[in-house]
C-alpha cells in the first residue's frame, strides 16, 4: 500500500469515525427532545459520511465491486443523506 492509499483510507476512516460521533450526538438530541428534525439530521449524517465508507472501503473489495459500482453505492447515498437534511427544513 503506497503513502497516498495510506493517508487517503486514514481520512475516509476518520471522516466515518467523526460522522458517527456527530450522527450520535443527534440521536441522543431527537431522543432527549422526540425532535424529528435531529432524527433526520443523524440519517442524513450517516447516509453522507459512514455509508459511502462501508461502501467503498469494505464492500468493494469484499463482493469485488467495479469503481462505477462503489462510486454509484456512494452517490446514491450522498442523495439520500441529502435529501433527509433538506426534509428537516419542512419541520
Amino acid at each position: 500500500m503506497s503513502a497516498l492509499e495510506l493517508l487517503s483510507t486514514a481520512g475516509a476512516t476518520g471522516t466515518a469515525l467523526l460522522g458517527v460521533a456527530v450522527a450520535w450526538l443527534a440521536l441522543q438530541g431527537y431522543r432527549r427532545n422526540d425532535s424529528p428534525v435531529m432524527r433526520g439530521l443523524a440519517i442524513g449524517i450517516v447516509a453522507i459520511a459512514v455509508v459511502p465508507f462501508v461502501i467503498v472501503e469494505l464492500l468493494t473489495p469484499l463482493l469485488s465491486l467495479t469503481d462505477a459500482q462503489a462510486l454509484l453505492g456512494a452517490t446514491a447515498s450522498h442523495t439520500v443523506g441529502l435529501l433527509a437534511i433538506y426534509r428537516t427544513f419542512s419541520y
